[in-house]
């Protein structure tokens, strides 16, 4: 039976980055509950080529290897900074290029990270309904965190610890 593989993406486009870590952080919570392998990528990894993309096939092999690789995972661990009220552009404009029924019944857990408490909506009225149209499996349990949540890269946040650890047993079930 093949390993389980669960494949983090987050929509920062600077490193460090505060998002890339907490979806880093999720995708090893989930990893260990599930006894999975795990990856994660970014915006970045994309390059330079998703700036021109209008379909898939106009990425780069290197590019296109990071799709292929979310595709073909059992589940996903997908956040984004918030910037003015929503995911970035470029986070956007990659699943812009993904078939809409690319990710049907896939189980994804929900994050976000923004600089205070104003944007903690950005899960429920950005990222959930985005991926409600691909008719994926989005967890019940959204996270947001803001930068206080964080030191040193690491969540140090009771609350949202708590919040993971739910969201992780959401798909971990949802794996099964």
């Amino acid at each position: 039976m093949p390993q389980t593989k669960i494949l983090g993406f987050s929509g920062n486009i600077t490193r460090p980055s505060t998002t890339r870590s907490f979806v880093d952080h999720i995708v090893a919570q989930l990893a260990i509950k599930t006894g999975a392998s795990s990856l994660s990528f970014d915006v970045n990894d994309l390059g330079p080529s998703l700036l021109k993309a209008r379909r898939l096939d106009d990425l780069t092999a290197d590019a296109r290897c990071v799709v292929d690789q979310m595709l073909e995972a059992d589940a996903l661990v997908v956040g984004s900074p918030t910037y003015k009220g929503s995911y970035t552009g470029l986070f956007k404009h990659y699943f812009d290029l993904l078939d809409p029924t690319s990710l049907r019944g896939k189980p994804i857990i929900i994050a976000a990270t923004g600089g205070g408490e104003r944007h903690s909506l950005v899960v429920e009225h950005q990222l959930r309904p985005l991926f409600g149209f691909f008719e994926a499996l989005a967890m019940p349990t959204a996270i947001y965190a803001t930068r206080k949540d964080f030191a040193d890269g690491e969540v140090i946040s009771e609350p949202i610890r708590m919040r993971v650890g739910r969201a992780v047993e959401e798909a971990a079930r949802a794996i099964g």
